[in-house]
């Protein structure tokens, strides 16, 4: 009968624990910009798409780590000499492992929908990293890999819907280090403030 007990609440335990867990893959978008403290000198950020995956822990309060990989990149420029930095125009690749860490609450509870915000650290892990002059035979490249950060640390948060098994999220992305870190060009000093900002959208679908 002991026995017979015990296994009723290990049973009603697992499955109350399994009630609280969503696991899934996901896609998504996303978009952001850089920028230098030279005005002369332009930056861009290519818009890239992301695949990873979620396990959310919890209910009305919970944790939601991830693991996501995309490939993000932009290109640096400078198309005249000024101030003494010879022209260059850069393309950068950049191959990168996301894991953010959330900490969510339902905001709203309609049983077929819910509606939540979230909100957590993230650590963007650079795998691979390219650095090329677009037009080899003018420019040499200024811009070196070793200048590039391993480690990127940033603060993510949004909101995000849920609606029967799928679950949309749009959250922003503010870097706290910089992607590129302060270079010479010709000899010149270059501040890059290279924190990495924009947005992110994701769909993701709860298999379990």
């Amino acid at each position: 009968m002991k026995k017979l007990l015990l296994v009723a609440v290990l049973f009603s335990l697992s499955c109350g624990l399994m009630a609280q867990i969503s696991l899934g893959p996901k896609i998504g978008y996303t978009t952001g910009k850089l920028s230098t403290d030279k005005s002369e000198i332009t930056t861009s950020l290519k818009n890239s798409f992301l695949f990873g995956a979620f396990l959310r822990l919890g209910t009305k309060v919970y944790l939601q780590p991830e693991v996501n990989w995309y490939t993000a990149g932009g290109v640096f420029k400078q198309p005249s000499v000024t101030g003494g930095i010879s022209p260059f125009e850069d393309e950068v690749k950049l191959k990168s492992i996301q894991i953010p860490l959330y900490l969510g609450f339902k905001l709203l509870d309609l049983k077929l929908v819910q509606i939540r915000a979230q909100a957590g650290p993230t650590a963007t892990i650079i795998t691979d990293k390219s650095i090329s002059p677009l037009k080899p035979s003018q420019f040499t490249a200024q811009i070196k890999e070793a200048d590039i950060k391993d480690v990127l640390w940033g603060l993510q948060f949004g909101a995000g819907v849920d609606v029967l098994m799928f679950t949309l999220d749009v959250q922003y992305m503010l870097g706290l280090n910089k992607v590129i870190g302060d270079i010479e060009v010709d000899g010149e000093p270059v501040k890059f403030d290279s924190k990495q900002q924009g947005f992110m959208v994701t769909l993701g679908w709860k298999i379990i």
